[in-house]
């Protein structure tokens, strides 16, 4: 057992483990009874269970929470099978080998199935424990106990069930045990609402010993609660009590006998289960979300098995009500679970007559308010906030375990989340993006990383949607498995219905190992026949879309390196953008362009000179090239030096000691000086003063290429192209483009005819 488990450095926490396992005790004593008489057992065989469960399996178990005994899940296997072999001692042969089976699927690393319970069916499976604690409790907390302590199924063989028992308790009230109870719950909630719950004793200790407290002095009154209402644990040398019953020891006769080793696989298979659900339950309840490591605990389970099977025990599991009591009580490591079965030991011989005094409806008390904890609102509202496909199993799980029992539930709601996931899988196989590339409209079929027969009636609807003249992409780029009969669809229609119905079918991210090729049937560059069908003014919409689809995280889905191959040969841009040398800011970036869609003219401010202006000629006149683009940016490097050199009265020049700084702040601060509305803080640390003189910069740039370029401004007057400023917000990834920023578009050509007439 190793040291870090115990943390015997911190004596203070040693403590609170210690008082916690009181607690467990105190709880998994009557339990460990009324699981073993419900299981038509020796009532010592529960306890024996108890006691191998807290102290073996809590010395190998790697959990540092979770609590071992006999479960209430297996009572009613555990009472069939007795009856079935004929005998209590040919059933312990039978734990015995199923401890055996246990070791052997945690060396075979068995303990893997535990991931594979959906998330939201193990929350199902702890609130619905809590719900299960609040209704199987309540009856013994008003005093009526005609359930055995610790039955977490529905229905009984006498025909009575969960709700039959409320309703026969709400008429069997007794005054003094519901009094215990109420005092005992009032205690709980008080104690977790006051400093006192930090202090080294549980609120659980506390509720118990008060309730107790309160029997005692309501001797000989009316409310005297009876000895039937109270633990019952054996009295050693007492009438009920038969040393033939402590330990009982295997018919190893039946060795040879088949249906032992049937029941032994029965037990095993439904232990481990039950096991591997309970310890993915109990790692959530830690407050430290520590992991236990799965096949280690099989074979803790075990080795617990067969030690109980060899001395007369019941079959045990990790238990989930004791976990959570364990929890709530304050453990934080194993100490607790090894003490309380130590108490376990000592308590038949040692305190019979003190634990005899305990009102199972103090008992009850703790059990209910740890239901409460476990079947919180909180959770609920959690779980309905994650939507159906996570609230719909977690329900279901809930109201099978309480309709039935632990094990059915769960496979019920592993099944209901099956359900969902498989339903996912039709409806979210593959996605189809409507993409508005330069040469049209592309419908690009995205496949997701596994496209399987369950995909395969949604593909033959959407395929089936398509119209003579569509353009369709079916990408499995990002595909990591494609069956047959997803490959068939796809062949089939590549093949005879798309060409039969004028569909332009593209292929692309196909392997090497599918009997289909990659082949692309429509334009995603700018070509000398795209750029001689657009306007200035249907770039300037691409460019808004792209910057869109940036912002929204959207982008087109492009295969850069054909991109390369169809540009090798020449380039035909749509648009010139002159942006700032800032590394935030990359055009074809923005505006989600592919290569060979722009020229891209960077210089520090955005600031035009006559290289710049050449090459923006260029560009327009003799590439072809529809519109200009001059993109300033908020934050300005360049913008925010030259405020401050205009504060201070610095030439800029001079204070850097770079020669051609001019050349960028000259143009500036002229900018600067334009920006009149700013009356106070006209520096650098004013974000708003400066990205308004960035967007007049931007204003001045465009007028500063029309005054000095008559190619351009002819081209303009023409309404060959047009030039459009814009700002890029660094902060949000967004593109404004600025209005009267002294761009042309096709609306304006009328009123320019008309200049030039005149």
């Amino acid at each position: 057992m190793p040291a870090a488990d115990i943390s015997l450095s911190r004596p203070q926490q040693v403590g609170r483990d210690l008082v916690a396992g009181v607690v467990v005790f105190l709880v998994a004593l009557p339990l460990c009874l009324g699981i073993a008489l419900a299981s038509g057992a020796p009532l010592l065989s529960g306890l024996i269970s108890g006691v191998i469960g807290g102290i073996l399996v809590g010395c190998l178990s790697g959990s540092h929470v979770s609590v071992s005994g006999p479960a209430a899940g297996l009572a009613a296997i555990v009472l069939a099978q007795i009856a079935s072999l004929g005998s209590f001692e040919a059933f312990l042969l039978a734990v015995l080998l199923a401890g055996g089976l246990q070791v052997v699927f945690g060396a075979l690393k068995g303990g893997f199935l535990a991931n594979y319970f959906p998330t939201n069916v193990i929350k199902g499976l702890l609130a619905a424990i809590g719900v299960l604690l609040i209704l199987k409790q309540v009856p013994h907390l008003v005093g009526y106990d005609a359930d055995f302590e610790g039955d977490m199924a529905f229905s009984r063989p006498d025909g009575s069930n969960t709700f039959t028992d409320l309703m026969a308790a709400a008429q069997s009230i007794l005054p003094g045990a519901l009094t215990v109870g109420l005092a005992s719950v009032a205690t709980l909630v008080i104690w977790d609402r006051t400093p006192l719950k930090k202090t080294i004793v549980p609120g659980p200790l506390v509720a118990v010993v008060l309730g107790t407290l309160l029997s005692v002095l309501m001797r000989g009154s009316g409310w005297e609660i009876s000895a039937t209402h109270l633990v019952s644990v054996p009295v050693m040398g007492g009438p009920d009590f038969a040393w033939s019953s402590v330990i009982t020891m295997p018919d190893f006769g039946r060795i040879a006998d088949p249906a032992i080793y049937l029941a032994a696989a029965t037990l095993a298979i439904v232990a481990s289960l039950e096991t591997l659900l309970n310890i993915e339950a109990t790692d959530r309840l830690d407050p430290q979300r520590r992991w236990t490591p799965q096949n280690r605990e099989l074979l803790a389970q075990g080795v617990g098995n067969m030690a109980s099977g060899l001395v007369g025990g019941l079959p045990m599991t990790s238990v989930i009500v004791r976990s959570s009591v364990n929890v709530n009580a304050g453990s934080r490591t194993k100490l607790s679970t090894i003490f309380h079965g130590v108490l376990l030991l000592g308590s038949v011989a040692l305190l019979p007559g003190v634990l005899n005094m305990i009102p199972l409806s103090a008992l009850a008390a703790v059990l209910v308010v740890t239901g409460f904890k476990l079947a919180s609102p909180k959770l609920v509202k959690s779980m309905w906030a994650e939507g159906k496909s996570q609230f719909i199993p977690f329900a279901v799980t809930i109201l099978a375990i309480v309709f039935t029992d632990l094990l059915i539930g769960v496979l019920i709601g592993l099944g209901t989340s099956l359900a969902f996931i498989m339903w996912g899988n039709i409806n979210r196989g593959f996605r189809v993006v409507r993409e508005e590339h330069v040469g049209g409209i592309v419908h690009r079929i995205e496949l997701s990383n596994q496209a399987t027969f369950l995909n395969r009636a949604k593909l033959n609807l959407t395929l089936g949607e398509f119209r003579p003249g569509d353009r369709v992409l079916i990408d499995a780029r990002t595909c990591d498995y494609i069956d047959n009969d997803i490959l068939t669809t796809i062949h089939e229609y590549a093949r005879e219905t798309a060409p039969g119905r004028g569909v332009h079918l593209s292929l692309l991210g196909f392997q090497e190992r599918y009997p289909l090729k990659d082949e692309v049937q429509y334009v995603d560059v700018s070509t000398r026949e795209v750029q001689a069908s657009l306007t200035p003014s249907k770039v300037l919409q691409l460019l808004k879309e792209g910057n869109e689809r940036f912002v929204s995280g959207r982008r087109l889905k492009r295969d850069l390196a054909r991109q390369v191959d169809a540009t090798a040969q020449g380039q035909h841009p749509m648009a010139a953008v002159l942006s700032c040398i800032d590394s935030r800011a990359p055009a074809e970036l923005l505006f989600d362009l592919g290569i060979g869609d722009m020229f891209s003219v960077r210089l520090a401010g955005n600031v035009a000179s006559p290289k710049a202006l050449g090459s923006l000629e260029f560009a327009c006149k003799v590439a072809g090239s529809k519109l200009i683009v001059v993109l300033g940016h908020t934050r300005c490097g360049a913008v925010k030096a030259t405020c401050d050199f205009v504060a201070k009265g610095l030439d800029p020049v001079e204070a850097t000691g770079l020669t051609n700084l001019g050349a960028i702040t000259e143009p500036i601060t002229e900018a600067v000086r334009m920006e009149t509305r700013t009356t106070e803080g006209r520096d650098a640390g004013n974000e708003v003063f400066v990205n308004r003189v960035a967007a007049i910069n931007v204003r001045n740039t465009i007028r500063w290429i029309q005054d000095n370029s008559p190619t351009l401004s002819s081209m303009l007057l023409n309404g060959e192209i047009a030039i459009v400023g814009a700002m890029y917000d660094v902060t949000t990834g967004r593109v404004e483009f600025l209005d009267g920023a002294g761009f042309a578009l096709e609306a304006e050509q009328p009123a320019r005819a008309s200049a030039r007439t005149a």
